[in-house]
Formats: C-alpha cells, sequence, structure tokens
C-alpha cells in the first residue's frame, strides 16, 4: 500500500482498517477499481464501509474531473515511493475529520473549509501523478547512453524534491499556557502534558508531522556523556566556591540541587562526581551512554505525553504522585514529538523554547540555532497582565537581534492567554462574551502601545511584523461560552496553514517538473544544435548585464556598511570604558555579592545566564555600538520579509528575458521555458544562501569581539581568595584598554571580509550555472533522447490548472 492510501485512511477516519488494505495490496492506482464486493471484504463494519463508498464515489468525480482534459494520455505506470512522503505531507488531514465542525467558516480566501479540502485533495492527485511522471521519465533516461545531457537531466529530476519547513519558536514563562496553547492549535488536547502548577517544559520541545507512519513519536536526544561529566565536575567546585554561603537562598545553588535531585535523588550529596556517572544511573536509557536518540512510540497522544514526561518536565514534587523514580530531562538536549497525520504540521515545526538559553554549551548551541531559523514568534502570557508582564518583554528584547538582524523572523505574535478567565463574570452566556470580548480589545490595544515604545526592535522588524491574538485554547477544545472564532484560535491555525503554502510547493514542483521536461523534449527535436548560436549570445549578453547590476548593488552595500562601522568603531573607543564601569560596578551591588557572578560570567567566555532574571553578556555589551552603527541599514539590505529580496531585490529582478526571445527564437521555445525554470531555482537557492549567511555576518562582529577577549577572561575566571574581586576588575579594564584600538577594527574588517567572500561566490554560482544549463540545453546533441511528447502535455495540463487557481 502507497502513502496516498494511508493518507486517504487516516483522513476518512478508516486508520483501524490500514493494516487490512496493506495485505489486499490496496494502491492509489487500484484504489478507483474497487467494486462493492471488494469493499465488503476490506471493511467489515457497515457503517464504516458506507462511508468509505460515499468518499470514494466523491474521490472518483474530483478524479474524472482532474483526467477530462487530458483524456487522449497514455497513463504511466505508478513508481510507488517507498521512503518518500510527499503525497502525505500534502493532504490535509483535519478536513473531514476534525475535532470540531468549521465546514462553514470562510477562509482568508473566501472559500469554505471542504471546498479547501477537495482542492488540496485535487492538488495532491496532481502531484502524486507528476512525481510518477518524472520517476518513470527518470527511468526512461537511465536506459539510454550516459552522455552530459542524460546526467545533467538525471541530477536536475533527482533535485526536484525539496524539504521546506517552518519554525515558529513558542516563548513564554511557567504557567502562561504554552503547551495548552500548542495542544489547541494543532488539536492534539493530550499531547504535551500541562496544568501541573508545580512543573514547567525543562528542554526544547520540537512538534512536527510524522510522514513516516501513524505513531506517535519521540526522539529523544541526549548531551553527551564528556558533558555531562564536566557539568558535574562543574558543579562540584560550584558546590566548593559557594560553600560558605547561604546555599538555602541561592537562586543558582537551587538550580543546580534541582537537576541533581531529579536525576540521583539525595545520593549526589554523598558521591563524587566520578562515582554519579555510574552505569546503573542509567540503566533506563541505554541511548545516553550509547550516544543515540532513544524513540518513543505509541497510538495515542495521551500515551506518549505520559511516557516522555520523565524526559521534559521539571517537578518540584520529584518523583511524587506521578510513580517517577528518576527524571532524566538533565540530560535531554531536545526531544522531537512526531504527529501523525496533522495538516497545521506539513512544512511547520513548532518549538517551546526556554527563555533565555542554556548554560549547557550543546543545549545553548542548538536554542541559538533554532531561534535563528524562526520564521515566527509566539510571546506567550496571560491575559489579565499582557502588557505589564516584565518577563515576557524582557524575553522578546532579549533575543531581538537573533530573531532579527541575525535571524530570519518574519511574524511576531504576542498571544495572550486565558482570555475565558473572567473574576466575577454574570451567569448569561452571552453576557460573559462581551465581557471577554471587550478585555480582549482592551488587552490589545494595552499589549499595542508596549510594542510601540520598543524603539530599539524598531531597528530589526517592521511594524507589520507585529500582531496581537486573545485566545482561550480550553473553550476551543471544550465550548462553554465563545464561539470557535472568538477564542481565536482558528486565526493562528489558518496562520500555520498559510506558513505550510502547499499550492505554491505543489506548483512550484510542477513547474519545474515542466521545465525539465520541455528541454527533454526540444533537445529531442533539436537535429542541429550549432544554429542556436544567436541565442546563445543573446542569453550570456543578458547574464553579463545583469551580473554587473548584482555586482554593482553589493559592492554599494559594501560601502555603506563601511562608512557605518567605521562610526561605529570611534563610538565603541570612546564609549567602552564607560561600559566597563557600568559592568564591573552595576547599581545596588556590592563587591562581595557581585564577585561570583563576575566569575561566572569569566568562566563561560563573558557570557553568564542565571537561573533568574536577564542574561549578562559582556561580549555583546562590548559590540553594542558596532551593531548599532549598522541596525538600520543591515534590515534594509537583508530584509527578512520575502518581498524584494536582499540587495534591494537585485537578484530576485535578475532575468535571462527568455519570454521575449522565445518571441524572436521559436524553434527553442521549449529549452527556453527550462531556462525560465532554472533561473527562478538559481535565484530561490540563492536568496537561501544570502539568509544563511546573512546570520553569519551579523553576528561576526560579536564572535570577533568574544575571540579577542578569551584570553583576558580565562586569566581573570583563574583568580581565588583574598583580593579576587579587584585582580578580576584590574584584568579586564587593563586588557581592555590595551586592545580597543585593534579590537574593534578586526571586528569590521572581517564582517566586511564575509561581505566580500559572499558577493564572489553569488556571483560566481550565478555565472556557472547559467553558462552550463545554457551549454546543455541549446549545445548539445541530442540524438539519444526519449520521446515525452505525452508527459509534457499532461504536466503542462496541470500547471495551466494550477497557475489558473492561484
Amino acid at each position: 500500500m502507497d502513502d496516498f492510501v494511508r493518507k486517504i485512511l487516516n483522513d476518512w477516519g478508516l486508520d483501524e482498517w490500514i493494516r487490512t488494505f496493506e495485505d489486499g495490496g490496496i494502491n492509489m492506482e487500484n484504489l478507483y477499481c474497487l467494486e462493492d464486493q471488494d469493499i465488503e471484504k476490506l471493511i467489515s463494519k457497515v457503517g464504516p464501509r458506507a462511508y468509505f463508498r460515499k468518499q470514494l464515489k466523491l474521490l472518483k468525480e474530483q478524479q474524472k474531473t482532474n483526467d477530462s482534459d487530458t483524456k487522449d494520455i497514455v497513463p504511466f505506470p505508478i513508481q510507488v515511493q517507498k521512503n518518500k512522503t510527499a503525497q502525505a505531507e500534502l493532504l490535509p488531514s483535519k478536513c473531514e475529520r476534525g475535532k470540531r465542525k468549521l465546514d462553514q467558516e470562510e477562509t482568508n480566501k473566501g472559500q469554505p473549509r471542504a471546498k479547501q479540502c477537495r482542492r488540496s485533495m485535487s492538488e495532491l492527485m496532481m502531484l502524486s501523478d507528476v512525481k510518477n511522471v518524472m520517476a518513470h521519465v527518470l527511468a526512461k533516461l537511465r536506459s539510454q547512453e550516459n552522455t552530459k545531457l542524460i546526467a545533467f537531466l538525471g541530477n536536475t529530476i533527482r533535485d526536484l524534491e525539496t524539504d521546506k519547513r517552518e519554525l515558529v519558536g513558542v516563548f513564554g514563562k511557567t504557567g502562561a499556557g504554552k503547551t495548552s496553547l500548542i495542544n489547541a492549535v494543532i488539536e492534539e488536547k493530550k499531547l504535551l502534558p500541562s496544568g501541573d502548577v508545580e512543573a514547567c517544559t525543562s528542554v526544547m520541545i520540537k512538534i512536527e508531522a510524522n510522514t513516516c507512519n501513524t505513531k506517535y513519536e519521540a526522539h529523544v536526544e541526549f548531551i553527551t556523556k564528556e558533558e555531562w561529566k564536566d557539568e558535574l565536575w562543574s558543579i562540584s567546585q560550584f558546590h566548593s566556591d559557594t560553600a560558605d554561603q547561604n546555599n538555602d537562598y541561592d537562586d543558582d545553588y537551587q538550580d543546580v540541587a534541582e537537576k541533581l535531585s531529579a536525576l540521583y535523588g539525595e545520593e549526589w550529596k554523598q558521591k563524587s562526581s566520578e562515582k554519579l556517572m555510574d552505569a546503573r544511573y542509567f540503566s533506563e536509557i541505554p541511548e545516553f551512554l550509547q550516544s543515540t536518540t532513544k524513540i518513543l512510540s505509541c497510538e495515542t497522544a495521551k500515551e506518549l505525553s505520559a511516557k516522555m514526561i520523565k524526559y521534559t518536565r521539571t517537578d518540584s514534587n520529584q518523583g511524587g504522585d506521578k510513580g517517577i523514580k528518576r527524571w532524566y530531562w538533565p540530560l535531554v538536549k531536545c526531544v522531537t514529538v512526531k504527529v501523525p497525520h496533522n495538516s497545521f504540521l506539513q512544512h511547520v515545526t513548532l518549538v517551546d523554547l526556554p527563555g533565555n538559553g542554556d548554560r549547557n554549551k550543546s543545549r545553548d548551541t542548538m536554542w541559538k540555532g533554532i531561534v535563528g531559523n524562526c520564521s515566527t514568534v509566539w510571546i506567550v502570557t496571560e491575559i489579565n497582565r499582557a502588557a505589564a508582564d516584565r518577563e515576557s518583554w524582557e524575553i522578546l528584547k532579549s533575543v531581538s537581534s537573533r530573531l532579527g538582524n541575525a535571524g530570519e523572523c518574519r511574524h511576531i505574535h504576542f498571544i495572550c492567554t486565558k482570555s475565558d478567565v473572567i473574576e466575577d463574570s454574570p451567569d448569561h452566556s452571552a453576557d460573559v462574551q462581551a465581557l471577554i470580548l471587550r478585555r480582549n480589545t482592551d488587552a490589545k490595544a494595552a499589549v499595542g502601545k508596549e510594542i510601540n515604545k520598543l524603539h530599539k526592535m524598531k531597528k530589526h522588524f517592521s511594524d507589520e511584523c507585529f500582531q496581537v491574538f486573545t485566545v482561550s485554547s480550553k473553550e476551543f477544545l471544550k465550548r462553554k461560552v465563545l464561539s470557535p472564532e472568538n477564542t481565536e484560535i482558528p486565526k493562528l491555525q489558518e496562520f500555520l496553514q498559510n506558513l505550510n503554502d502547499c499550492h505554491s510547493e505543489t506548483l512550484n514542483y510542477i513547474s519545474r517538473a515542466q521545465g525539465i521536461l520541455s528541454l527533454i523534449e526540444g533537445a529531442r527535436l533539436t537535429k542541429a544544435p550549432g544554429k542556436n548560436k544567436d541565442v546563445c549570445e543573446e542569453l550570456n549578453s543578458n547574464i553579463a548585464l545583469h551580473l554587473y547590476q548584482v555586482k554593482t548593488a553589493m559592492e554599494k552595500a559594501s560601502q555603506v556598511f563601511e562608512s557605518c562601522l567605521k562610526e561605529g568603531v570611534k563610538n565603541s573607543k570612546y564609549s567602552c570604558d564607560k561600559t566597563l564601569n557600568h559592568f564591573l560596578f552595576p547599581r545596588g551591588k556590592t563587591g562581595s555579592a557581585y564577585h561570583r557572578t563576575l566569575k561566572c560570567v569569566f568562566k563561560n567566555g563573558g557570557v553568564y545566564k542565571p537561573k533568574k532574571g536577564k542574561e549578562i553578556n559582556l561580549n555583546m555589551k562590548l559590540t553594542s555600538f558596532l551593531t548599532d552603527s549598522i541596525d538600520e541599514e543591515f534590515r534594509k539590505t537583508f530584509p527578512n520579509e520575502r518581498k524584494c529580496g536582499p540587495f534591494n531585490g537585485v537578484i530576485s529582478n535578475f532575468s535571462l528575458d527568455t519570454k521575449s526571445l522565445k518571441q524572436t527564437y521559436k524553434d527553442v521555445k521549449l529549452q527556453l521555458i527550462f531556462l525560465k525554470t532554472e533561473e527562478e531555482k538559481i535565484k530561490t537557492k540563492l536568496n537561501k544562501r544570502i539568509r544563511d549567511q546573512k546570520k553569519i555576518i551579523y553576528s561576526s562582529l560579536t564572535q570577533t569581539i568574544e575571540e579577542t577577549m578569551q584570553e583576558c577572561y580565562k586569566m581573570a575566571a583563574g583568580y581565588s581568595g583574598p583580593g579576587m574581586l579587584e585582580k578580576m576588575r584590574e584584568t579586564l579594564v587593563k586588557h581592555v584598554h590595551e586592545s580597543k584600538d585593534t579590537m574593534f577594527e578586526k571586528a569590521k574588517d572581517v564582517m566586511l571580509n564575509h561581505l566580500l567572500s559572499l558577493r564572489v561566490e553569488i556571483l560566481n554560482t550565478m555565472l556557472d550555472t547559467l553558462k552550463n544549463s545554457i551549454e546543455l540545453s541549446l549545445r548539445t546533441d541530442g540524438h539519444s533522447i526519449p520521446d515525452v511528447s505525452t508527459e509534457l502535455t499532461m504536466v503542462k495540463k496541470f500547471y495551466n490548472e494550477l497557475k489558473a487557481a492561484a
């Protein structure tokens, strides 16, 4: 049985008969051939059997509509994809059997949900057909003589598959309702554990679609044994350093004690770090000792939630009434939860994130990478204090640069939860709903005012990035007072569906497939490729013209950045003494209380993450005048919004002008269609490459300062005993004073060199790729090329249908 039939059964609520269909060898091709007697053998119960017949009838009618214009096309053998589930990724699983009924609700395009589902089903079948066509063509090519063109075509077909994935980061303090929100949005009420006031999520949790099977799975990734050894050693040092302090009131000590008590109970207090590495403590998790991933697999969300709690949650009542003897979250790097047949997660991963990273180096590196890759961030806070919730606003401020110029975030959503909670509410539900809606409006206005005060953040984001939602997860899952639309969960679901963007994904695949088939057919029909000299000259001329524009735009950007950075270097040199003074002598903190904080900063390379409060990052403080000098210009040059693209859209506007050339050179029209798709492909690829590299370019300023300061940090961290505080301060001041004339200049030069390398890479990639495509499509003999005219007609028909529906 193929993925198409498996998804059909899942989404029609008939997943219990999947095994029967598998045993019967049912695939997409013979599904349409099933007769009543066949269905009776496959589905034993009358009710589900009747429902299946009805749905199959609708599916056949839809297929007839799709095939009406291509009745003369010869059908191709179905190539069952054993390892791919692209069809499954595109099918909207909640359409036919949702936990709630919103079929009449209108979407932003004015289409009822049921109609959208039928359209998605139609597009799924189109995509499946085209993938089968391309597999059939690839098989044809393999049987031909292995020429340069054949090899190129084979590689191009294999490159058709793309794995687009959007990351949505979810931030919020304990008790704000993050997990309840995620459960409600993806319509999996029992998936993530929530509701325990004494417990909180302790590790990063990714939630994505399970495209391999129909199980609920949790993939638990551990830190390494060596990292845990280092942590145990650091903890023992920390314990000895703080032996003379009142540890009961020390947040950091409590954090350490909580972590060790979770894993070892009370035993850790009497044992050395070496003994705490004994294998008996890890008997339940051999994967930790073997450095492999532990996979938990369950039939239901509720069952998985119960199994994974010991890997994800901190509980102040360690074990307690849950019957858990040992909690493993201190050893966990990340947990990836895979949810079957869920349309909201087709190309989207939700990530439940801690607010300011982690003290463990590998967890913190992963945290930084995920934050930098988020296209959307949800800041979750309770509605009754949304505008005044200092912790939520501090989380946003602390990650703003990682999301903005050092990231790719396009949407920041403030989500005010628990909108249904009204004190002293009247008994009549209509009155309660009116009160809730009035408070929702007030909350949105209050949060909007706070957003307008974020002047420094506005250097990274436009006003259009920010949006406020007032939600009630509880009311959405179990309606009492609010209608579904007034819970605003459907708005977030619609947002996720738009992020999935299955229509454009299907259109892009079919467009590229049409281009490849056009090249094959054009090469087959061209008997004398040497006559294409004129069109090749015009194409190369267009390349030279537009590459000059790209080069000019990138050089101009570098010049602007150089000018900004010169001013930044000047301000950094002038202000670094003041910056150091604020850091070394903070208000309200005496030397005796501050010396250990300073030592932690130096031990951790200039960064300290306290259990409570803001992160202390000396490297970013020293770099702040450099980054401030370029922030606005950087956002203009590398916008996270995808409307025009980087460098004022010069790459997005690049064109071979194939449209006008097709009018002049009609005999190579098919090859020019292919070159147009190659042009779009390389532009998409380069824009993504620039998006990744711009994070490195922006972060290089702080990274260079951090590297320059490492020697100083190591020296300062080595002091102990009487006079330690003064020695640490003197060492830092002396090093910065001696380095400031070169350190900030070096950071500027490193960033400008990154920009130069990017410019060279972009220009060379565009030139080499397009010239190679022109050479192979217009100057290569196609004597061994197979006939794909039938396939091209079919794919072209699908492409035109999708274009019309866009």
